[in-house]
């Protein structure tokens, strides 16, 4: 009983540190309607592998790895700007896609992935959120292993969830444009990534 309510408010946490649609949801949307539902949830599937990480962290209490972050949060915080700079230029030239072949697809499936948990984690105020969160909830120091186990699964399950729902919801839109509307999408993707970039670096001075 226990381990079922520790998963579930992992799964409640997860779904909603996800919801705020910044870099990551922008790119999900964006992969979606350029690639289709797969390359979007790949998309989506990186971001809650970094939060689940970022999860580890709080609930398992490693503060060594904690105190790292935060001694070494202004390089962090101008490697994660100057990465979403460079994506937003990406994503705001990139072309529509034509239909690839099975292995092109699988290696972009995986360049996909692990640059996106490169790119979230790069984000360290995430990782103090979740401590936050937890410590808000009582979660943060006490849980045996299994616990804590339950609870950082039910963080990726939450997450991963809604990046489901988000590329399946953009779905909707893919099938009414054209190649002229999925190049306004790469624009107006590319625009909201740099502003973020824009944002993380302002925060430096």
């Amino acid at each position: 009983m226990i381990i079922t309510t520790m998963f579930l408010k992992g799964l409640i946490i997860g779904f909603a540190m996800a919801i705020p649609v910044g870099p990551i949801g922008v790119l999900c949307i964006r992969k979606t309607l350029n690639e289709g539902r797969l390359s979007g949830f790949i998309i989506g599937l990186g971001g809650a592998s970094a939060d689940l990480l970022f999860s580890c962290i709080a609930a398992f209490g490693l503060t060594i790895i904690s105190d790292l972050i935060a001694r070494e949060i202004l390089w962090l915080r101008l490697l994660g700007g100057g990465l979403l700079l460079f994506l937003g230029i990406k994503t705001f030239f990139a072309k529509p896609k034509e239909t690839k072949n099975a292995n092109n697809k699988n290696l972009g499936f995986l360049a996909s992935y692990l640059s996106t948990v490169l790119l979230t984690l790069t984000n360290p105020t995430t990782v103090f959120a979740f401590i936050a969160v937890f410590a808000a909830l009582g979660l943060g120091h006490g849980l045996s292993v299994y616990s804590a186990s339950f609870l950082v699964i039910g963080v990726l399950v939450g997450s991963c969830l809604w990046f489901f729902l988000l590329s399946n919801f953009s779905m909707i839109f893919r099938k009414r444009l054209n190649n002229g509307g999925l190049q306004w999408v790469n624009r107006i993707a590319g625009i909201l990534i740099l502003v973020s970039g824009a944002i993380a670096l302002s925060g430096l001075f």
